[in-house]
């Protein structure tokens, strides 16, 4: 999976996206990242890092019980680059696999912290990053310009929280 570079996109990109009326901007945004393809999914989990690291934080992490998630993280951070490519892959695919099981069972609010501590690796450089050279599709921009310019806080947590508790393998459901 490559990556741009930069996440920040052009006031014409922004001015030439259609508004998302308030009331439908949850549910209508979720959807449209329930159906990017899977290395866009991830590209914009990393580029909302990018937008809303600093703000996410307190609702991220604080708010879930990241100590459950700590052993899984630790066994990501001992794969190699493209076996940690592989299990965030399994996680929006929702593969039945022994790592993507394990945060099948975490709560949304530690599926939510666990991706922000993903995001943190990545920044840190201990987890694969999005690769230079990916170019974001065109929905990507107009979702996380959505995002940055439309969405209030709490439409923010929600459309993230939205975009990972579905993913992993959850033998109950």
């Amino acid at each position: 999976m490559a990556y741009a570079t930069s996440s920040k996109f052009t006031t014409t990109q922004a001015n030439a996206l259609s508004t998302v009326e308030p009331t439908s901007l949850v549910p209508e945004v979720s959807a449209r990242i329930q159906r990017l393809a899977t290395d866009d999914q991830l590209a914009l989990l990393w580029f909302i890092y990018l937008e809303m690291g600093k703000s996410i934080t307190p609702a991220a992490p604080g708010a879930a019980r990241l100590q459950l998630a700590e052993g899984l993280l630790a066994q990501v951070k001992a794969l190699d680059s493209e076996e940690q490519m592989s299990f965030m892959r399994d996680l929006i695919a929702k593969r039945d696999t022994p790592l993507s099981r394990a945060y099948g069972v975490f709560n949304a609010n530690t599926k939510l912290g666990f991706w922000y501590c993903l995001a943190q690796g990545m920044d840190e450089g201990t987890i694969i990053r999005v690769p230079r050279r990916y170019k974001p599709s065109r929905t990507v921009k107009e979702i996380l310009t959505i995002l940055t310019t439309q969405a209030n806080f709490s439409q923010q947590i929600t459309i993230l929280r939205n975009a990972v508790v579905n993913m992993g393998f959850d033998a109950l459901s």
